[in-house]
């Protein structure tokens, strides 16, 4: 391993931009030392006026292998992770098969990863219907935390819980003090907007409304109160759930909330009918709520935001229909975190340190690795990413790394330029090239 020092005019350490050299040494940030520091011994690479940031870290990714390695895979995926300055990623339970229910599952999925490991994976276990007694067995196996559905996930082996399952695994998760993440839609069964105009748009946002996220939401503040089981609100879209969300946090609750990029970054008056690329759940709503997820995010009610990259093949989607009913529901945008986030954050004037509070810093204490990721400070990983923040690009397929070159980013122009990614002080990534591949680590809590 290769020590180094990078000297930047724009280093983000958690006290704000400051002109340094950040020496990396045995996989770790050894030093934060003044910018005209030339430490003596290690080769100094001078970035200029580059902007150096923590690692980004997306605990919120469905990687889909093994078993729907055709939708998305490890070497995809993490590939993918280290051109958008990747350097952590937290897979999902669901979309592979078998899903993250079991020990015995679990193995299968770290197995799957041999040999197409190129950033750092955790893996979030599954609560489902009769699963209890594998929460404790998962948790000594090394899990992040669980995640759960209130309704109904997509995948047949992943059904939602219910209140009384959820009852069965807080406390365990409470005596661990593991997160519980939550997609947060109690919904009805009424199908009848599957009878109207399928490739509207407007149509099916109106089959997912707030009052779903809200209940779901309220259901889950209540549990939270009684367990003091530490929950996570995943991909919040609904405006109204912000007000309990704050009232909640007031209280000390242990109650974190994440939203994605794309309820930040685009509206309900973007999206045209057909465009399933767009489809996701919960769906994107209308402009006067996405300023108030803004609002919420900047306060410090929103603790972060995370892709819920959920990739699948293109005939999946239904691209050439455009029938919202059936295409599947999921944004792929995992490469495209950091730069689609900025570009709709410095309009509204959010700042790097910003930046690297909401995809470094807080995803890093969901996932219980904030005594080492997350941060640009003596002791923490050496996962680091040079941005070139005022240069812009437009998003084409062929510079996709995902499987599928398929996401509502497509000619979008965003700022943000990834030039080059660390791990564990490795030099992973210099654009346009992957430059040290097959560095990723399996993480456990």
């Amino acid at each position: 391993m290769l020590d180094l020092a990078l000297k930047s005019r724009r280093v983000v350490c958690p006290d704000g931009v400051r002109e340094a050299v950040v020496v990396l040494q045995g996989g770790r940030i050894s030093h934060v030392l003044p910018h005209d520091a030339e430490p003596p011994g290690v080769p100094l690479v001078d970035v200029g006026n580059l902007a150096v940031l923590p690692g980004v870290i997306d605990p919120h990714v469905h990687i889909n292998e093994p078993g729907r390695t055709d939708w998305e895979g490890f070497d995809t995926a993490t590939r993918a992770a280290l051109a958008g300055g990747l350097t952590t990623l937290v897979d999902m339970p669901l979309n592979s098969a078998p899903v993250t229910t079991s020990v015995a599952n679990l193995a299968i999925k770290r197995a799957a990863t041999q040999g197409q490991l190129h950033c750092n994976v955790g893996f979030w276990g599954g609560v489902v219907p009769g699963n209890a007694g594998e929460i404790e067995p998962l948790i000594t196996a090394g899990v992040l935390g669980f995640k759960a559905f209130l309704t109904h996930s997509g995948i047949a082996d992943f059904p939602n819980a219910t209140e009384a399952d959820l009852r069965q695994v807080m406390p365990v998760l409470a005596r661990h003090g593991l997160p519980l993440l939550v997609h947060c839609e109690l919904s009805d069964d009424n199908d009848a907007w599957k009878q109207n105009d399928h490739r509207s748009y407007p149509n099916y946002l109106a089959s997912r409304p707030k009052e779903w996220e809200d209940d779901a939401v309220a259901m889950m503040i209540r549990l939270c109160e009684e367990f003091r089981c530490p929950v996570h609100i995943v991909h919040l879209s609904s405006a109204n759930s912000i007000a309990p969300i704050a009232a909640a946090k007031a209280k000390g609750l242990p109650l974190t909330v994440e939203t994605g990029q794309h309820y930040l970054y685009f509206n309900a008056k973007d999206i045209a009918d057909g465009q399933t690329q767009f489809k996701c759940a919960p769906p994107i709503r209308e402009k006067a709520n996405n300023d108030q997820l803004w609002a919420a995010l900047q306060s410090g009610i929103i603790d972060f935001v995370a892709t819920d990259h959920s990739p699948a093949p293109p005939d999946l989607k239904q691209l050439e229909s455009g029938d919202f009913a059936t295409a599947w529901g999921g944004i792929a945008s995992l490469q495209l975190a950091l730069p689609v986030l900025w570009t709709a954050a410095r309009r509204r004037g959010a700042t790097l340190p910003d930046l690297a509070r909401w995809l470094s810093e807080n995803p890093a204490k969901l996932a219980g690795l904030s005594q080492r990721k997350g941060k640009i400070a003596p002791g923490f990983d050496a996962d680091l990413v040079v941005l070139d923040p005022e240069k812009t690009f437009v998003v084409s397929e062929e510079m996709i790394q995902h499987k599928h070159k398929v996401s509502p980013y497509i000619c979008q122009e965003l700022a943000g330029v990834v030039e080059l990614t660390f791990m564990g002080g490795e030099q992973v990534y210099q654009r346009p090239a992957f430059t040290h591949l097959n560095q990723g680590k399996l993480l456990t809590r």
